[in-house]
């Protein structure tokens, strides 16, 4: 979920119609982004993990929110033909759905081999979870990111589209998105290895943002509002960041 996909914004940027007025409302927009990302960025960077070196894991980032910044901007340019492209739209739905229910399966999975007993933190822990399909490499990656953007990217573009017709204010909007989810997945990074059930908590939220976009499609009469969308995922990243992973203790040294 992203700033211009909130209708409620919708009057409020339509009645800036000057850049003046704009550039006044970009710190609000900045910050916004930043907040209502978090889904997205969580899933950023549950995926960029697997690479389990920090120094692949920011080049993927990178070059996976470089290319993903590309394929924004060709939705944006092409959005008059592809927006309205069910298919596209149901395609986006199945992949958030299929990302949310691959990591509980590999959750589950991961309780029954392991007796249910939690692996302990750290990068070690990391690289036995990780699901095994996806270690192939830091190109396997970035395409993964830069698909998982562009999924979620399908109801900001269309929404951004609708509320203005200058080409250029949607693309730095757009800009300004991809800098906040890197700046957001860098700090998210970090808190998965602190909080026990964070990653889990931001795959359900990209499975709401899934069927969001399958209810639009099949039953948009049943798609929830937005104030109830934003309750839910501040529900489950309170969870997230409710418990911490136990510590570890430091080796001696001669171990």
């Amino acid at each position: 979920m992203e700033a211009e996909s909130i209708e409620s914004l919708t009057p409020l940027l339509q009645s800036a119609d000057r850049w003046s007025e704009l550039l006044l409302l970009l710190p609000l927009l900045v910050a916004l982004e930043a907040v209502l990302s978090a889904d997205n960025a969580i899933a950023l960077a549950a995926i960029s993990r697997r690479l389990h070196d920090r120094a692949r894991q920011e080049m993927a980032l990178n070059l996976g929110l470089l290319l993903a910044l590309v394929f924004r901007i060709g939705l944006i340019l092409a959005a008059r033909w592809v927006l309205n492209f069910w298919p596209l739209e149901l395609a986006a739905a199945a992949y958030l759905l299929w990302l949310c229910g691959r990591h509980l399966v590999l959750v589950v999975q991961g309780k029954e081999e392991g007796g249910g007993a939690t692996a302990a933190p750290g990068p070690a822990a990391s690289a036995a979870a990780a699901p095994p399909a996806l270690n192939a490499g830091l190109g396997g990656v970035v395409a993964t990111l830069a698909l998982t953007d562009l999924a979620f990217s399908l109801d900001s573009v269309a929404a951004a589209v609708a509320v203005s017709d200058r080409i250029s204010l949607v693309i730095a909007g757009g800009v300004i998105g991809v800098i906040a989810l890197r700046l957001t997945a860098e700090l998210f990074i970090r808190w998965l290895e602190r909080y026990r059930h964070l990653e889990t908590a931001g795959y359900l939220a990209v499975g709401l943002v899934g069927l969001r976009l399958l209810l639009r499609l099949g039953l948009p009469d049943l798609v929830p509002p937005e104030w109830l969308l934003l309750l839910l995922v501040a529900v489950l990243f309170a969870w997230g960041f409710s418990e911490r992973n136990p510590e570890q203790a430091p080796l001696a040294e001669g171990d």
